[in-house]
């Protein structure tokens, strides 16, 4: 954090994409941060575990100086905590934000008139707005959940979602624990959508898994099984430097 805070940094985000903080953790996390920098620290955590209302009311108490929410209509589940629940909370204490709640009800409305359009239009799965505690196990973004329920609905096997969850993990672990961010959390979660419905791991493998395992995106966190990579890569060889120095 301090060396973030050198390079010239205005601020730091805790982004929480796979709901996997916890309201203790937070607290933790959020005070060793305030210690260390004195630039401001925002967190950004989602509803898909339910625990994101908590983490945000500990990481205020503990400093945070900005939390990120979305309006009810379009809240919960792999999205944020309500913004109206929030200011709620806070109203009437040292942290209240100030905002108008029957201001925010009439912002409310216009987003329930879009939540509708895109149920009925099948863009929004209700299924993506309820809580899942099993992202904890999962490990997998809210975001990115999105995409794997699309991607399996176009394949016209939805009933697989269960299935690629649990094949996310095992994907990540063999490319070397990658984040699960923009653009490896697309990577990955395509790849768990090929080996579950092929019915045989790896039997296809995308370019973009190919490069993540070459290297072509960066050195991952954990090494990569020198078999695994031959069985990906086959005679080509891996990037051992700086990509963007080639």
């Amino acid at each position: 954090a301090k060396r973030i805070e050198e390079a010239g940094a205005d601020s730091i985000c805790i982004k929480d994409m796979a709901a996997l903080l916890t309201p203790y953790e937070t607290e933790r996390l959020v005070k060793a941060l305030k210690s260390a920098v004195n630039i401001p620290i925002q967190l950004h955590t989602h509803y898909t575990s339910g625990l994101a209302s908590m983490c945000l009311l500990k990481g205020i108490e503990s400093g945070v100086d900005v939390i990120d929410t979305a309006m009810s209509p379009l809240a919960l589940g792999t999205s944020h905590a309500p913004t109206e629940s929030m200011v709620a909370a806070l109203q009437g204490t040292e942290y209240d934000t100030g905002l108008d709640l029957k201001l925010l009800t009439e912002i409310r409305e216009y987003f329930m008139t879009l939540r509708k359009k895109y149920i009925d239009s099948g863009l929004l799965d209700p299924k993506l707005l309820a809580v899942d505690a099993n992202a904890l196990i999962y490990q997998v973004p809210g975001g990115m959940l999105s995409n794997l329920l699309s991607q399996l609905k176009q394949a016209g096997k939805s009933d697989k979602f269960e299935e690629v969850l649990k094949e996310v993990p095992r994907v990540r672990a063999d490319a070397g624990f990658p984040p699960l961010v923009t653009p490896t959390s697309q990577i990955v979660g395509t790849q768990a959508v090929f080996n579950v419905i092929l019915g045989e791991r790896y039997k296809t493998v995308t370019k973009e898994f190919k490069g993540l395992v070459k290297g072509s995106y960066g050195k991952t966190p954990a090494p990569i099984d020198p078999e695994f990579r031959k069985k990906i890569l086959g005679d080509e060889q891996p990037i051992d430097c700086r990509p963007a120095d080639l």
